[in-house]
């Protein structure tokens, strides 16, 4: 039987059979059909679907296996998630290196996409922390992937198409307790966005909010953001981790339309200082605002939405990110998590890693069908001619010629990938579909 099921953006919707996998040490099922690792579910689009196909459910794979308190080496298993790995270790004086937007994903899954986060302009992606993991072949074959061997590289990024990641040690970082340093201020247009990422260099962690809905001499307006760790002992009273609230049913309409989208976007750009202003916060409210939000997503409505990340190379940062912005706020079709950070340039490990340097834009956009796709393809345009790249996590809909665009290495990774594991995604970027 086979089950209805979709991805975060909840677009689309597929048929798919889901077979729970919770023991490690146990063989993949035999199966006709394409089979895919599912973890928990916060990609985006069709990366984590298999429709047609048998999804490989191994968010059951959760036990912790080692944790050295000393070095900060973590083994655990692929269906921990980033959240249960932080009160495992934060009150112990240990850290994610790198962690995204949500802590609700598994390991397996951050390093089947290469995550990136804050601190990417310091310290790279997920896989540049990932110390070795074991890879498990539909034909019963496990492999020891570490750094620098070719079966690591085409898994680290490799959207679950090499097999199943049973278990992965991790390299965690010291800090003194659960507190930030932050720093806000708004900037009035996008120039002064490129000039405060060079000034913030310094800070591990920074990323703007964006107005997309401003124009003309406001076009790419916003709010930076910027952040140490603490010491153990705080300067001044932290703020603590906000109270948790669930979206409680979808609406019938979506309630992201242009007039909640303008009123949201002034208040939120003239809400913050002009001038810098710390404070002192729990990690939570500066690494997972929408966390705290369960079942976000269903805001949109019953169509879902799309999420769009992009990154274009430094030389045609400015130009390309002002053309994306122009077209956006053009189409009335912006989004309120609209999120621009600056890449660093330390190399991605991953064959087909999303991270690197440059400037990337994620924006959320309601789906409104043939005119939200169009306006996407328009956007794939500009990436595209600025020799940019589509993150694939956050992806439902890019062509196979933006696929191959974004990922130079393809050809070499093709090779690894298990001939029993496919994708929504994967089909459709090959012109399978």
């Amino acid at each position: 039987m086979r089950d209805v099921g979709t991805s975060w953006g909840r677009f689309p919707r597929v048929r798919q059979r889901v077979v729970a996998i919770t023991d490690r040490n146990a063989e993949l099922p035999r199966s006709r059909e394409p089979m895919l690792v599912h973890g928990n579910g916060r990609s985006y689009g069709d990366s984590c679907l298999n429709p047609d196909g048998v999804l490989l459910h191994a968010r059951g794979m959760d036990h912790f296996l080692s944790f050295d308190e000393t070095t900060g080496i973590l083994e655990c298993e692929a269906g921990v998630t980033l959240a249960e790995i932080l009160d495992l270790v934060v009150g112990r004086g240990w850290f994610l290196p790198v962690t995204p937007g949500t802590k609700f994903v598994t390991v397996g899954g951050a390093i089947a996409n290469d995550v990136h986060g804050k601190n990417h302009h310091v310290v790279g992606s997920f896989g540049n922390h990932v110390l070795g993991f074991e890879l498990l072949r539909s034909d019963g074959a496990r492999r020891e992937c570490n750094p620098g061997d070719a079966w690591f590289a085409a898994t680290v990024g490799g959207l679950g198409l090499t097999g199943l990641i049973t278990t992965a040690r991790l390299q965690l970082r010291r800090i003194q307790g659960p507190w930030l340093v932050t720093e806000a201020r708004r900037f009035d247009h996008l120039s002064e966005f490129f000039e405060l990422s060079n000034i913030a260099a310094a800070n591990e962690y920074n990323v703007a909010w964006v107005d997309c809905m401003a124009k003309g001499s406001t076009l790419g307006r916003g709010v930076f953001f910027q952040g140490d760790h603490a010491p153990a002992t705080p300067p001044s009273k932290p703020r603590a981790a906000a109270r948790e609230m669930r979206v409680p049913a979808t609406p019938p309409l979506s309630l992201i339309n242009p007039l909640s989208l303008r009123l949201f976007n002034e208040a939120y750009f003239r809400r913050a200082p002009r001038s810098p202003r710390l404070s002192i916060s729990h990690y939570d409210p500066f690494f997972y605002p929408l966390d705290r939000v369960h079942d976000w997503n269903k805001l949109y409505g019953p169509r879902g939405f799309l999420q769009y990340q992009c990154v274009v190379p430094p030389a045609n940062a400015r130009t390309a990110i002002s053309e994306l912005l122009q077209r956006i706020a053009h189409s009335r079709e912006g989004s309120f998590l609209a999120v621009l950070k600056s890449f660093g340039s330390r190399p991605a490990l991953g064959m087909m890693s999303f991270p690197r340097a440059g400037t990337t834009l994620a924006l959320d956009f309601r789906h409104r069908g043939a005119r939200t796709m169009r306006l996407l393809d328009s956007l794939d345009d500009v990436v595209m001619a600025a020799g940019g790249a589509i993150y694939p996590a956050k992806d439902a809909r890019m062509s196979p010629s933006m696929f191959r665009g974004s990922f130079p290495n393809l050809a070499s990774f093709r090779k690894f990938v298990d001939p029993c594991f496919s994708s929504g995604l994967w089909r459709r970027v090959q012109g399978d579909e």
